[in-house]
Order: structure tokens, then sequence, then C-alpha cells
């Protein structure tokens, strides 16, 4: 009962930030400034304690599944760190390597990848990146941001408005939208308590409202939280790079593996049908079901892994408190081994140098 009062009191918290984010407006309040300024304070304490990784993301871009025949699907990967994969040691240990291997396994069809994601980005970083994806004539894109903003002191609604925008854009000429919400920075253990609390709070906050506002401009989302927390407390030295502020290879595995189901649907899965009511693929499981979106998003947000997207009841969209959603937790697919998770290059080394001035790739510092 107190779980559920915790995520009801979240819900309508973040309905109004996500609301403001959506049409403009909004702000953060005294404690939500107090606790930037404490983090902030704790981020720059930690970070001493953090090593940097010298070398760039491993370049990933390429053919993957050419074993398989037809039409390659084309995805585009864009976000911050998390999504270029900035701590793996090789291509193959990316997180954009590991989906795209991924989906052409689960599609028995290969998958033209091509990875624009910049590290330390912010929300508002995603427009250029967009604009080299349309370039691609993508058919699903996959966004990972929410990290920077929170660590940067962005305020919920600035950032939520900037993902809502490059959902937008990719939707209205017909990509399909998978993002994976704000890590929970809790999990970083060079934060401590109390702040390691707050961050944890905050990040679902973010990812909460990130969540919201992408359903309503036709995205899916899939929450990350704090999915690897346990495995990141147990296995450190497995699941972090060497700067221990990245997941390694085996942590952006984990994350894939969570983002993979939403992304096959999202290619697989008829939209809905105005007046028509949808039957599931399978029986749901206990936690699935219609939610209004708010209390979706914020059940995703305390359930890491939870996929969220717009659904239908008696063929309307809406119900008294807004929007229907979906809620869904896929099986995890089985991933390819590493050796089955390196491109065949389909792009060269200058296409890769345009897109990184195009993206402003190369000169980003090493965050998030």
């Amino acid at each position: 009962m107190e779980r559920a009062g915790a995520v009801k009191l979240q819900s309508e918290r973040v309905k109004r930030i996500a609301t403001a984010a959506v049409v403009g407006g909004g702000g953060v309040a005294g404690a939500g400034a107090l606790f930037y300024g404490l983090v902030l304070g704790q981020a720059l304490l930690a970070r001493k304690t953090i090593p940097q990784v010298v070398s760039p993301p491993p370049r990933a871009n390429g053919l993957y599944g050419t074993q398989f025949e037809g039409p390659p699907v084309r995805l585009v990967v864009l976000g911050d760190s998390s999504a270029a994969g900035y701590g793996a040691l090789s291509p193959s240990e990316t997180f954009a390597a590991a989906v795209a291997a991924g989906l052409a396994e689960q599609l028995r069809r290969p998958v033209w990848m091509r990875c624009l994601a910049v590290v330390g980005a912010e929300s508002k970083g995603l427009p250029p990146q967009v604009e080299v994806a349309l370039r691609q004539h993508p058919d699903v894109a996959v966004i990972c941001i929410g990290g920077n903003d929170v660590t940067h002191r962005v305020r919920i609604p600035t950032a939520v408005r900037h993902l809502v925008r490059a959902v937008r854009v990719l939707r209205e000429a017909g990509v399909e939208v998978v993002v994976g919400t704000c890590p929970d920075l809790g999990t970083i253990r060079p934060i401590q308590p109390p702040l390691r609390w707050l961050a944890r709070r905050w990040s679902r906050q973010m990812a909460t409202a990130q969540t919201i506002a992408v359903v309503e401009a036709g995205g899916r989302t899939v929450s990350l939280g704090d999915l690897l927390g346990e495995l990141f407390y147990a296995e450190p030295d497995r699941m972090f790079s060497l700067d221990r502020f990245h997941p390694s290879g085996a942590g952006y595995l984990a994350a894939a593996q969570a983002v993979l189901p939403t992304v096959v649907a999202a290619l697989t899965e008829p939209a809905p049908v105005a007046g028509a009511i949808a039957a599931p693929a399978r029986a749901l499981a206990a936690g699935e079901g219609v939610r209004a979106l708010p209390q979706a998003a914020a059940e995703a947000a305390h359930r890491p892994g939870t996929e969220v997207s717009a659904a239908q009841v008696a063929g309307h969209d809406r119900g008294p408190a807004g929007r229907w959603a979906q809620l869904r937790r896929r099986v995890w697919h089985r991933l390819p081994q590493q050796a089955d998770r390196t491109p065949d290059r389909a792009t060269d080394r200058a296409a890769d140098q345009a897109t990184d001035r195009a993206t402003g790739r190369a000169a980003e510092p090493a965050d998030r």
C-alpha cells in the first residue's frame, strides 16, 4: 500500500511537470533547486575520483546479420554516451552493436545501423543528431538520453521539450521511435548517500516525465532506471568500465537486452486502429495492462525494464485521466555472442568524419 501511494503521488507530480514540458513553462521548485545544487557539488567531488577514459567510443556502424536475406532494416541510435558505448573496448561491446545484432537475429533480416550518439550530449543536443539521422532514411530510431540533463542542472520541462521535438520530427517522417529513459544515477558508486538517494529520486522524475511526453508524441519507452543496479553493486569490476562511471560491454549488453524486445515490437506490431479493440499478442502478466498514461509512467519508473506505449480502450485514445497507455514487461531476447556482434563495415572513414562534424560528436567532453 505504501509503494502504491508513492507511485500515485509521483504520478500526479510528474504529470504537472510533463504537461509543462509539452506546452511550455514550468520550473524547478525550491527543493528541486537545492537538490540540483547538492548533486552538482557531489558530482564535482565524485568526478575527481573518476579517471577519464582516453579513447573515444568504438565505431560500431555497419551491416549486421549478413547471413540473412532481404532488404536491410535501417536503424539509427541517438543520444548520449550510453547510446554511443563510451567505455566499451570494442565495437561488438557497444549498446548500438548489441541492439543491431539482436534485431537482425530476431527479424531474420540484415540490419544497417548508424550510431549518431554524442558523448556528453544533453537533450538539447538531439536536433543535429536527428537531422543527420533523417538523411539515412531509417525505419527505427533508438534514443537514450537524460543523464546529463540531471547532472548539468537542466530543468525537466526544458529537457523533455527537446526530446519531444526530436520524437515528433522522427515520427512525422514515418520513423518508429523507442526511447530508453533516464538511467538511475544512484547506481554510480562515487556518488554517496544521501545524495545518491536524491539522485535516484530526480532520475525517476526525469524518466517519468520523458515517458509521458514520448508516448504523447507517438513513441514508445523502456524504463532503464536501476535495471542494472544489483548487478553493478554485486560485480562492479565486470559491469563498469575502467572509469567506474560508464558501463562496460557487459553493462551495455544488459541494457540492449531490455530495449530490444520493444524495438522488435515497434517494427512488427500494428498500431492501434481507431474504433477497434486490439487483442494482446499474449496473455498479460501481473503488473501489465492498460493505465492512464501518468500512472503508467510512474509505475514504469519504479519498475525498470517496463515498456510503455499508446493504447485504446473501447476505441478511445483517452479516458477521464488522459491518454491510455499499455504497460508490458516483454521477455528479454537472447543476444548474439560477442563475435557475432562485429559489424560488416558499410561506411568509410570519410563518412564517419562528416557525421562527426554534423553532430558535433568529436568535440564533446567525456561525460555521460
